[in-house]
């Protein structure tokens, strides 16, 4: 069997801005899967996506994208990607039929045919300013045009942020549609952890511009789970299982990094898978009383 390719590989990448830096983050995402990159508000995931994109440059390390390096040579590997951002790229004047003759000029292989079938089959008028257009709308647009080049990857960063329930639902379905038709891979940005959990096969958390968590989704929710025990009895718990606690006055939970040996060392506790939102934010708070702590 083939060896999997990375179609992005990150590689001790710094960028500093001063009051914010990217320290050294390392990561690679796998041709054909799902890579959900999370984390709060300003945690790194825009930026880190910009030098992807070489819309911004690095202070250091390695970037590589389809194998090639990023260094602004190698224009025609955006060719091969499906950008969308949070906010709207297009001229709210413009119409969908007017954005066609636009990306027919900048994509070569920009197929008009798939566009205007996606526009119908996300039930978007042609002939409509986009500006009249609601978020959801505005977001099906820019999916529309990122799927309409033969992009062989989708880059998105918080495109399901501030839609209702519906709409992200039908828009995580055009994702996976999109992932499973000829090894297409997808890395997408969000701190919704709910749509992650459904559609990723692999997931990397970044958190004060580094990473902190990084692997299989399956294997990080199986591995982790919330330890829930009176407060008197955490000091019996081993601290190379604990990766945070949150203390109330009813009891304190606790993030343990490996179920199996807690669930057999600690009968007496609850013990309960965690979810992706539970562990990034127990991972935050870790992070914060690590720096607190500094």
């Amino acid at each position: 069997m083939a060896e999997t390719k990375n179609v992005i590989e990150f590689k001790n990448v710094v960028k500093d801005y001063g009051d914010f830096r990217l320290d050294g983050i390392s990561f690679s995402v796998k041709q054909g899967s799902v890579c959900g990159f999370i984390g709060q508000n300003g945690a790194g995931k825009t930026t880190a996506i910009s030098l992807l994109l070489d819309l911004i440059k690095r202070n250091s390390g390695e970037i590589y994208l389809f194998g090639e390096p990023v260094d602004g040579r190698h224009s025609q590997l955006r060719e091969d990607v499906g950008v969308v951002f949070d906010e709207m790229g297009f001229h709210e004047f413009l119409t969908p039929k007017q954005i066609n003759v636009i990306m027919k000029n900048v994509y070569k292989n920009w197929d008009e045919e798939v566009f205007f079938n996606n526009l119908k089959k996300f039930s978007l008028p042609s002939n409509k300013s986009c500006g009249a257009f609601s978020r959801g709308m505005r977001m099906k647009l820019q999916i529309a045009a990122a799927l309409s080049h033969n992009a062989k990857l989708l880059v998105m960063d918080e495109p399901t942020s501030g839609l209702d329930p519906i709409v992200r639902n039908e828009i995580m379905q055009i994702f996976r549609e999109f992932e499973e038709a000829e090894d297409h891979t997808i890395l997408l940005s969000s701190h919704i952890t709910g749509d992650l959990e459904r559609i990723a096969d692999e997931v990397v958390f970044i958190d004060g511009g580094r990473i902190v968590l990084a692997g299989n989704k399956d294997e990080i929710l199986e591995k982790h789970a919330l330890l829930k025990c009176p407060n008197d009895y955490v000091s019996s718990i081993s601290e190379s299982v604990i990766v945070s606690m949150q203390e109330g006055a009813f009891g304190t939970e606790v993030l343990v990094n490996d179920a199996e040996t807690c669930k057999k060392l600690y009968p007496d506790a609850v013990i309960e898978p965690s979810t992706l939102e539970e562990i990034m934010i127990f991972y935050v708070n870790k992070s914060r009383q690590q720096l607190k702590n500094a």
